[in-house]
């Protein structure tokens, strides 16, 4: 597995004014393998970034020993493929394959998407869920095309969202899709904010998993303020490796971790150490 650390968990990663340059160098010196960028409808890797940018970004991490394989894109917040506008759904689906063309043209084969937002604490409209369904459906099917065309992989996320509570579900959904180029990007601290236990949905969705996200979550607090550094949670890391290890996982491991302060990526980085060796 590939120990790797989150864009947005570097200083000004979430604002996107983190030099790509200068997070290589910082995802190496904290002894992280791989770094996930993120993208934006603005900044230095972005929707607009031409050809030419992505590919001297890609020249510039080939010169790099930390490996980049993935991009995340937190546009869906912003521009919820499932809103009841008609004219905010336009817009998510223009923005994100504009992504996915801009994540094969930087040389990454995996994309971040969260197809549909229900209800989230950080946002305050609430849809009908299955509405969004419908909706998060015919995006990820137009979405497919692109992905498909440029060769990288859409992976869904299970995020707080207020969508997929069941793996069972999750199975269902990602299975309706016949393509080669759908996945779950699956995020174990997740998981265990919103549904139940991470080992078993690891194992039910099995060779769906493309990509993994870690974070830790105290469920006493249960809130967005119960994430927390990894292994000061409650997620049951053992038995979560161990269940990667039963479905065949050997990829990223890209740990998200938010907000970003001094220490940070030390400490992320020793403690995944700890949980790259159960």
């Amino acid at each position: 597995m590939i120990k790797a650390i989150s864009f947005w968990s570097l200083e000004n990663g979430l604002a996107g004014t983190h030099s790509i340059d200068r997070a290589l160098v910082d995802s190496e010196v904290a002894g992280f393998a791989g770094l996930e960028l993120s993208i934006g409808p603005e900044g230095e890797f972005s929707v607009e970034s031409s050809q030419a940018d992505c590919e001297k970004i890609r020249a510039n991490i080939d010169a790099s020993p930390v490996k980049v394989e993935t991009v995340a894109s937190g546009m869906s917040w912003a521009f919820n493929p499932a809103s009841d506008d008609k004219a905010i759904r336009t817009r998510s689906l223009e923005l994100h394959t504009l992504a996915l063309q801009r994540t094969a043209w930087v040389g990454c084969q995996a994309m971040l998407f969260v197809p549909g937002v229900v209800k989230s604490p950080i946002m305050p409209d609430i849809i009908r869920y299955d509405a969004v369904l419908d909706r998060a459906t015919d995006a990820v099917k137009q979405l497919l095309d692109t992905a498909e065309k440029v060769g990288v992989d859409l992976c869904i996320e299970n995020v707080w969202n207020g969508l997929f509570y069941s793996p069972l579900e999750f199975v269902q959904f990602i299975d309706s899709f016949k393509s080669e180029r759908i996945g779950i990007y699956f995020d174990i601290g997740n998981v265990l904010g919103y549904h139940q236990h991470p080992p078993h949905w690891i194992e039910l969705l099995a060779h769906r998993i493309r990509r993994v996200h870690i974070k830790d979550f105290k469920q006493g607090i249960g809130s967005l303020e119960g994430f927390c550094d990894l292994l000061a949670g409650d997620v049951p890391w053992q038995q979560s490796m161990a269940a990667l290890g039963k479905i065949g996982y050997d990829s990223t491991i890209v740990a998200e971790m938010m907000p970003w302060d001094l220490g940070l990526l030390q400490r992320t980085s020793t403690a995944m150490d700890i949980i790259l060796a159960m």
